[in-house]
């Protein structure tokens, strides 16, 4: 087994800020490390729980699989003309394999076995090398309900089908719940790295609320949102999804719904600002909502019923990720926890996902905001270790002083591992004060 580089530890052992992102050369190392990880030790794993000896993925170029994205090397940007990869492991021997069916090398990690000069027939290369491993079960990415484990088009699959004997015609199967496990689970490697992200996110948020960016009676949220947006481009990394921030305040405002009512507005000394943002950075995303408070001219903290409504929020959040149990389903654990924050005087709406090679990942679902009984397929999907989560969830709140409700929205990476949950950088407990400097993690 091939040890981990040197180099990748020195890397994944610096301290980086928002300001020190790795050159490109270095993510590459980085990237060809972890996928190696995964696919060495990580795949063989969860082949053999989910009892598929066989893995084929098919795709095309600009027209990718979505689990492929996930193996792409960092120097392919898209997969090349038709790319077909197989995983198999022996039943005699457990030796595990990984080849590529292609007229180039998969990358660093995956060797070509297919030789056009001798056999042009892609397919048929591909239905001799079936043949000769003479699989029980040949997992493909077809899925009623998980569109991540859905990515073998029609087409590809009629190729595929024809190409095969009866006897191998009859051995596909679906591998759902292969590619959920290989999407949803979390190396130790992957996690020194999402430490790194959850970092560099919470930097990006910081200095977005603060003097540098907002000029209360000047500056809008949709200032701020550019601004997030052309942060990341100048860092050289990317946002998954277009950024939003919105405002709470005691006149002239109602609450937000989800979608409707614009977001565009002046930022005004009182108000709570709130964020949703993400980045996507050597193969992993984050996803965060943190909340802060526009300082008036004579204050120096946040009024004390701002500071308790948050509380509530973190409150919410401790029911609920105590509820944490392996093996209970995303939608038990929702049901749970609504059921005792509500008994505790709450009013909160859980809708938390899962984390990491995608911002909506595959795996245990907790709710949306707009199904709190419960989600089919996903929310049915028993909770697992190793797996990371966006918890995201709100609790509205009550302010007699504004005569009105708020809402106390949060969104957290956290890991469920041997050791239960955590935050995997800690979480917001204090709002973040623009004026001020912010000290607001655990």
């Amino acid at each position: 087994m091939r040890k981990i580089s040197i180099n990748l530890i020195l890397i994944l052992s610096l301290n980086i800020s928002a300001q020190e992102i790795l050159p490109l050369k270095k993510r590459a190392e980085v990237i060809n490390e972890i996928q190696y990880d995964r696919l060495t030790n990580l795949l063989p794993n969860i082949m053999k729980k989910n009892n598929i000896d066989m893995w084929v993925i098919m795709t095309r170029e600009y027209n990718e699989d979505p689990v492929i994205k996930t193996m792409l090397p960092p120097t392919w940007l898209n997969a090349r003309r038709r790319t077909i990869l197989v995983f198999s492991i022996n039943e005699k021997t457990g030796k595990f394999k990984s080849v590529a069916i292609t007229r180039y090398p998969f990358g660093k990690n995956i060797p070509s076995i297919w030789v056009k000069e001798e056999q042009p027939d892609q397919l048929k290369a591909l239905s001799d090398y079936i043949q000769k491993e003479n699989p029980k079960k040949i997992g493909i990415n077809i899925s009623k309900y998980e569109s991540l484990s859905d990515g073998l088009s029609k087409n590809a699959y009629d190729e595929l089908y024809k190409s095969l004997s009866k006897k191998f015609q009859n051995r596909l199967v679906s591998a759902e719940k292969l590619s959920i496990a290989w999407i949803e689970t979390r190396t130790s490697l992957e996690m020194k790295v999402f430490s790194k992200l959850v970092e560099i996110s919470n930097n990006i948020i910081r200095e977005a609320f603060s003097s540098k960016v907002i000029t209360p009676g000047i500056t809008t949220t949709d200032d701020v949102v550019w601004w997030m947006r052309e942060k990341v481009i100048e860092m050289g990394i990317k946002t998954w999804f277009h950024p939003t921030v919105d405002i709470q305040r005691k006149d002239g405002s109602d609450l937000y719904a989800f979608g409707g009512k614009s977001k565009f507005d002046i930022i005004q000394p009182g108000d709570i600002i709130h964020c949703d943002f993400g980045i996507s950075y050597l193969t992993l995303n984050t996803d965060c909502q943190q909340l802060a408070y526009v300082l008036k001219p004579d204050e120096k903290t946040p009024p004390k019923f701002l500071v308790n409504a948050l509380i509530e929020g973190n409150q919410v959040q401790d029911i609920f990720t105590n509820n944490f149990v392996e093996g209970a389903t995303g939608n038990q654990i929702l049901s749970k926890s609504l059921k005792e924050s509500i008994n505790k005087g709450y009013r909160p709406q859980i809708y938390t996902h899962p984390l990491g090679l995608f911002g909506h990942s595959a795996g245990t679902a907790f709710g949306m905001w707009d199904s709190q009984n419960g989600v089919p397929h996903s929310g049915e999907h028993p909770l697992k270790k190793n797996t990371a989560y966006a918890i995201e969830l709100n609790t509205t709140v009550f302010i007699p002083e504004w005569d009105k409700d708020i809402r106390i929205m949060l969104e957290v990476p956290g890991f469920f591992g041997e050791d239960g949950f955590r935050y995997i950088n800690g979480r917001q407990t204090e709002f973040i004060l623009v004026g001020s400097k912010p000290r607001y993690l655990e």
